[in-house]
């Protein structure tokens, strides 16, 4: 099993940035890909960002350049620095390790990211 646990979400007005971060532990997958999705109420979970262990990236249309994602593989920790955000930034935030980029084998418990002024 594997466990995430994210921080960093809260209120912050348009314009400004937040760090979230998400740590895992337990029987990490030696080859992954570690990210970050988020979900409004009423709609489905999107892609945020996502980064390999290899460094590979990919990242929604609607953040780059604005969002970046990193990892450090020695903790199996992945940030995600959010700068110039929006109203419509406004969402949960969840964490998650899977074998692929593409999978979602976990997920973590969800941070709320509010930008509001």
């Amino acid at each position: 099993q594997v466990q995430l646990v994210e921080s960093g979400g809260g209120l912050v007005q348009p314009g400004g940035s937040l760090r979230l971060s998400c740590a895992a532990s337990g029987s990490i997958f030696s080859t992954n890909a570690m990210g970050w999705d988020r979900q409004v109420p009423g709609k489905q979970r999107e892609l945020v960002a996502v980064i390999t262990n290899a460094g590979n990236t990919n990242y929604a249309d609607s953040v780059k350049g604005r969002f970046t994602i990193s990892r450090d593989n020695t903790k199996n920790t992945v940030y995600l620095q959010m700068n110039s955000l929006k109203p419509e930034d406004t969402a949960v935030y969840y964490c998650h390790l899977g074998r692929t980029w593409s999978r979602r084998d976990y997920w973590g418990q969800g941070t709320q990211v509010t930008v509001s002024s």
